[in-house]
């Protein structure tokens, strides 16, 4: 009797493993490991922040939230480039991305919130905040504008809250509108980094890249935390032919995510048409290691190879 219990028990542990496994298939499964730390400004651990995290390769995400520790874990995801989105009540969203590899080392990310400016963050406010942050990143923009604005009317002087309902324009496309609202917080604050990046974004987005560069330029590339918006402001300059510039942004896009492979690329290139061969090189070997499955990979690895033997 005492076997056949256990072989029972043997059972039922086989098939919840099987069923736990087969369950966990997704489109963004695979080898890699992240291993994440939110905080805020002051270094202090963040609970209960919101992480959503999207995979390029899969079209697929799912989302985390940070414990106790600031700390969030996403392990047995595919490799190769990922957004992730970083919401809490009463702080400001940040979205960053990065590349992972799936060669068993843990990618270890770590970022800081900044809380939001202009708002008396009292209970009541924080949980209407909350409910507007909420109908955003589900996508629901027309009633985040709608509780937005009545926590406008019972505080006009959150005049950050303007940022949240030029960001909803945003995601609707509505660029002119996003535009609007993004200078009702530039009139209270004309220093307000995050306002200025919209704007940027929304200019460059309408295919003005001149407009955008102006607004941009507003910005100190050291405040920018984005390595997206720093390395499409590279990529103008580089197409520009303006390359001193282009070069600041892709290297500061590298200092603020050491794994965004396209800026080792795309200085790659920029140091090998400046006949700087050898770090050119160096640059392209390290978008090689990276992202070695893209097409861009082969073509560096071709370039490295000519230049190699010609040398």
């Amino acid at each position: 009797m005492k076997i056949e219990r256990l072989e029972k028990g043997f059972w039922l542990v086989v098939i919840l493993f099987f069923t736990l496994n087969f369950g966990f298939s997704q489109a963004y499964s695979g080898k890699a490991k992240i291993r994440g730390f939110v905080y805020d400004e002051n270094g202090k651990p963040l609970e209960g922040v919101k992480v959503k995290l999207f995979s390029i390769k899969a079209n697929d995400g799912f989302e985390k939230k940070t414990d106790k520790k600031g700390e969030w874990k996403a392990f047995w995801v595919i490799g190769g480039q990922w957004h992730a989105d970083f919401f809490k009540p009463g702080y400001e969203p940040k979205k960053i991305s990065f590349s992972v590899r799936e060669d068993g080392k843990i990618l270890k990310i770590e970022i800081k919130l900044k809380k939001m400016e202009g708002v008396v963050l009292t209970s009541d406010l924080l949980k209407e905040l909350d409910e507007g942050n909420k109908l955003f990143e589900e996508g629901r923009y027309d009633e985040a504008i709608k509780k937005y604005n009545e926590i406008l009317k019972k505080n006009p002087e959150a005049y950050v809250i303007y940022y949240s309902i030029g960001n909803c324009y945003f995601q609707k496309k509505e660029y002119e509108k996003a535009i609007e609202f993004y200078k009702k917080v530039l009139e209270k604050n004309p220093e307000y980094d995050k306002a200025l990046i919209g704007m940027g974004n929304c200019y460059i987005n309408s295919g003005k890249k001149e407009e955008a560069l102006t607004w941009y330029n507003k910005v100190d590339p050291q405040k920018i935390d984005n390595a997206v918006i720093l390395y499409n402001i590279g990529v103008i300059y580089y197409n520009n032919m303006e390359n001193e510039k282009a070069i600041k942004y892709f290297e500061q896009a590298i200092k603020v995510n050491p794994n965004f492979a396209d800026s080792y690329y795309q200085l790659g290139l920029l140091y090998i048409g400046l006949n700087k061969m050898k770090k050119g090189i160096e640059l392209l070997k390290k978008y090689i290691e990276i992202a070695p499955e893209t097409n861009n990979a082969k073509t560096a690895k071709q370039i490295i190879k000519t230049l190699e033997k010609s040398s």
